[in-house]
């Protein structure tokens, strides 16, 4: 007696497993291109509102970095900026203390007061240096903050004015990046533009010098006192870099422990989707065809 083999698996549960194993192997396709393992909601909701939270910080972190990027510059412009002014008024102080001696002839003091006035042009031009297209001695100004005035008695005019700017560089961390260029220039007792005017004219009238190069030596003091805030600005940026830097990495570490596939079983699932898809379809091929148009039908 002849019996007929009934297929255990229907052509439904066939083709089901089917779709279910393509759907399997393109998700995990995905995976290997992106080398994420969540690359939508449903994937992984927890896991995926987790890596939205530490997206939204590593932004932050970003914006945080260029900012500090940006003010480093500003900062190591107005030190190097003093630096250079510091030099030059140690070069005036040299030629003062030349003239103060009683050696110099008048054709020597004249060119000594010649070139005074030109250090007195540099002072200016140092007064006015620029970052960015913005002037760092100019307060919270827009405009060139010193200019030449014969009618003051440095002949020189602050055009500026007394704000300061500050730039936010962490959570909660507000950094003060500059110093109105009347506290730096202009302070009491010690003003940078009115201590070189005196030593030029003492040197024009041989009259006074010795006063006017102590009186430049305070200036130079003041200066070199009103320096140090752009070294110690600098020196917190340097540090808070190296804070968001650590930060920004330990960020990329959770991202990648939250969201990256395991390589490894993903390619390992492709493969034996692979198998089970083959057997799958070998298994559809061998159905009675009667039983596969039924159906489709």
């Amino acid at each position: 007696m002849s019996s007929t083999r009934v297929n255990p698996y229907p052509m439904p549960d066939l083709l089901a497993a089917l779709e279910n194993l393509q759907q399997q192997q393109n998700t995990a396709t995905l995976e290997l291109a992106s080398g994420s393992g969540i690359n939508q909601p449903s994937d992984n909701p927890a896991g995926a509102a987790e890596l939205t939270r530490i997206n939204a910080l590593s932004s932050q972190v970003d914006s945080y970095q260029s900012s500090v990027s940006s003010v480093s510059g500003q900062l190591s412009t107005a030190d190097s900026t003093l630096d250079s002014v510091v030099t030059v008024l140690q070069r005036a102080i040299s030629l003062g203390t030349e003239g103060a001696n009683g050696t110099l002839s008048a054709s020597d003091r004249t060119s000594v007061a010649t070139e005074l006035t030109g250090i007195q042009s540099q002072l200016l031009s140092l007064a006015n240096t620029s970052y960015q297209g913005q002037y760092i001695f100019a307060g919270t100004a827009t405009t060139q903050p010193f200019v030449a005035d014969p009618t003051q008695s440095s002949g020189v005019r602050y055009t500026g004015n007394n704000g300061t700017n500050s730039v936010t560089i962490g959570s909660g961390y507000q950094l003060q990046i500059n110093l109105p260029g009347s506290q730096i220039f202009n302070g009491p007792g010690a003003d940078v533009f009115q201590a070189i005017h005196d030593l030029i004219t003492g040197m024009q009238s041989n009259t006074g010098i010795a006063a006017a190069v102590t009186e430049l030596g305070t200036a130079l003091s003041y200066v070199s006192g009103q320096q140090v805030f752009y070294g110690n600005g600098l020196d917190q940026t340097q540090t808070q870099q190296t804070y968001l830097s650590t930060q920004s990495l330990g960020l990329s570490q959770q991202e990648n422990t939250v969201g990256a596939a395991d390589l490894a079983a993903v390619a390992s699932q492709v493969e034996n989707d692979q198998v089970a898809t083959s057997a799958t379809l070998e298994a559809i091929g061998k159905m009675p065809q009667t039983s596969l148009f039924d159906y489709l039908r």
